[in-house]
């Protein structure tokens, strides 16, 4: 990434790819990796990614498991609000939740 980043230094696109794939397993109550940032120390980019990340990946059918409903996955996209979750960001996901009741996975 960093190869990519010192060729485009000036690209804001190919910058916010990186903090994406860098950062969005940080959990906004610090416990998240690879650098343990917490709250607004998490790229905002990060943040929103880490939202939809975990909603397909509670979503979607797994070799161990099947996926969720959309009603469990918004249950416990809610119960980690603050904890796992920038709170402003799950309540932004909740004003849409019902655009993505609908996605057939």
């Amino acid at each position: 990434m960093q190869a990519v980043f010192n060729k485009y230094p000036d690209n804001a696109f190919i910058g916010m790819g990186i903090e994406i794939a860098l950062y969005h397993h940080e959990r906004w109550d610090g416990s998240g990796y690879p650098d343990r940032l917490i709250g607004k120390n998490i790229p905002l980019p990060a943040r929103f990614m880490a939202v939809a990340d975990c909603y397909d990946a509670l979503r979607s059918d797994r070799c161990y498991r099947n996926g969720f409903n959309h009603e469990q996955v918004i249950s416990m996209l809610q119960g980690d609000s603050g904890t796992h979750f920038d709170p402003e960001i799950v309540r932004c996901f909740m004003s849409i939740e019902s655009m993505f009741r609908s996605v057939t996975y």
